[in-house]
């Protein structure tokens, strides 16, 4: 059986794949690197790594062995948690990764009140885009993830939070409200790839294709800046309706006239079945279903999907 040290080696390497970037995370030397990973493989029987591929890359065999090996260090790492509490040397660490659009607003609030209510535990924040938390749960280096659903994964737990509506952003409109049809005659600003509220907007505008060729375009990963590309050059966007707005910008919002459902989106929380860091994920959900999962309106809601 090859040692935990080497597991650890080779999971590093495959996602560096480069030795040298490898041996500084793992801080040896390179031909130290080079000759546990040897090891390993003699010892396991088969190749892990291809060599002649550049970059670096997984033999089938080494695809197939990568995710136990994430499983026993994940398994690992539990057990020196749970005897570390035990001794009272650390706080339990929670490795959050939450997607922008929901983490401009929920962090501003509730990273103080965490602070004060969980102090038994270490909460770590990522700032990530939804299939960069995706990955980063199956590569167990998050804890927990809080994305826009829906997701359907039977290797992960969900926990629903909250709706939110998903308003127009369109100050040039000088009606409180405005048809469906209006919106394909204006200019769409979209967030960039890998921003599900982008795909939502491509999904509920009905976008065939973002912006006309001839046209010129700029698309970003913040919103702020989204916004203020409408407010200057017309056109529109979607806005979560949690999202912080000054008064002006409030009166930019725009209702959607011909619609019986109004757009929106189910935020909801993603974590391993087999964590054993419930409890304090828990805690956690239920501080967001508390402070966001009060509803003022009786309209239906219709979720928009990401994908």
């Amino acid at each position: 059986m090859i040692s935990i040290q080497q597991m650890q080696y080779i999971v590093v390497l495959s996602e560096e794949q480069q030795f040298q970037r490898a041996s500084e995370r793992c801080f040896v030397t390179q031909p130290t690197l080079s000759m546990q990973i040897k090891k390993a493989e003699e010892q396991l029987g088969y190749l892990v790594f291809d060599r002649d591929s550049n970059p670096l890359r997984l033999t089938p065999a080494g695809i197939s062995l990568l995710p136990i090996l994430r499983e026993i260090l994940s398994e690992t790492e539990k057990i020196k948690s749970l005897s570390d509490r035990l001794k009272g040397k650390v706080k339990e660490e929670i490795r959050l990764g939450i997607i922008p659009t929901v983490a401009s607003y929920l962090i501003p609030q509730l990273f103080g009140e965490w602070q004060l209510s969980f102090d038994d535990l270490k909460l770590t924040i990522h700032e990530l885009k939804t299939v960069d938390v995706l990955e980063a749960l199956e590569r167990k280096e998050l804890d927990l993830g809080i994305i826009a659903g829906p997701h359907m994964d039977a290797r992960l737990r969900t926990i629903p939070l909250y709706q939110e509506e998903i308003f127009i952003y369109a100050p040039s409109v000088k009606e409180e409200s405005i048809n469906m049809s209006d919106l394909q005659e204006m200019h769409p600003w979209l967030l960039n790839q890998g921003n599900c509220l982008r795909t939502q907007m491509v999904h509920f505008c009905q976008l065939k294709k973002t912006v006309n060729e001839n046209e010129w375009n700029y698309e970003g990963g913040n919103l702020p800046l989204i916004m203020e590309m409408v407010d200057r050059h017309g056109g529109y966007t979607l806005i979560p309706s949690n999202f912080p707005l000054s008064d002006i910008q409030k009166r930019g919002i725009k209702t959607i006239r011909d619609l019986s459902t109004l757009p929106a989106r189910e935020i909801i929380t993603l974590s391993s079945n087999r964590t054993g860091k419930m409890k304090g994920i828990e805690d956690l959900a239920r501080s967001i279903q508390f402070a966001f999962g009060k509803s003022t309106n009786q309209k239906q809601l219709q979720v928009l999907d990401w994908k």
